[in-house]
């Protein structure tokens, strides 16, 4: 298979998608796959581009009526009913997880592993995420706060309690993925959570857990007696 720039450029997004993900994308690049083709004088990539700078960035894009969408260039009723369906999947979605998040007590580490292996197993990036928990265990929110390898110089204690103290959190439970698809904790990953253990005592906000997604499995500092 060629690279990416060897193909014409109405083909690169989906293509780009299929060689290295969908999260590498720019948000000009997804819309574009849903609109797969441009007009006369030009591309879809330039159409799609278009569509975004006038709507600031997603979120304003993805409300905007049939009639708005259609008067970009390129854009008719076709292509503005594909963007509409695919803004309301979307907002389905976080509707869903809205109610799961505020609705699901976590009684196991399984419980927490459900949640994140559907968002983290595909990523090819380490991501830190730190799980706000309220007095019934129930998750209050959670939040990314770093991205990339694991290391005490992006994941710090004052980070990961600013998030806790924002959300009134009583505990907290933290979850980074693994990449290479290998559960097991590195030494940074235990030096890490026993830091933030130590920080959660002076701060009155205990660290349930630690749980590490790597594809479909997991591990949790708990279960393994690591903390």
């Amino acid at each position: 298979m060629g690279t990416v720039k060897e193909l014409p450029e109405d083909d690169r997004p989906r293509e780009k998608l299929l060689l290295r993900g969908a999260q590498n994308l720019s948000d000009s690049e997804l819309i574009a796959i849903l609109l797969r083709t441009g007009r006369k004088g030009k591309t879809v990539i330039e159409i799609a581009r278009e569509l975004v700078q006038n709507n600031g960035n997603l979120s304003t894009l993805s409300i905007q009526s049939l009639g708005s969408l259609t008067s970009t260039g390129g854009i008719g009723n076709d292509k503005a009913a594909t963007l509409l369906a695919a803004f309301e999947i979307g907002k389905r979605i976080a509707i869903a997880e809205s109610k799961w998040v505020m609705e699901k007590k976590i009684t196991s580490p399984q419980d927490v592993a459900d949640f994140f292996i559907p968002r983290l197993k595909d990523e090819i990036k380490e991501r830190f995420i730190v799980v706000c928990l309220n007095s019934s265990n129930k998750i209050i929110k959670w939040e990314e706060i770093s991205i990339g390898n694991l290391d005490s110089s992006i994941v710090h204690p004052r980070e990961v309690f600013k998030v806790a103290i924002d959300n009134n959190s009583k505990n907290l439970i933290l979850v980074h993925n693994h990449p290479s698809g290998n559960t097991e904790p590195s030494n940074e990953d235990i030096a890490i959570t026993k830091k933030l253990v130590e920080a959660g005592k002076i701060f009155d906000i205990p660290i349930f857990d630690h749980i590490i997604i790597a594809g479909n499995s997991y591990t949790s500092f708990v279960e393994r007696r690591i903390i």
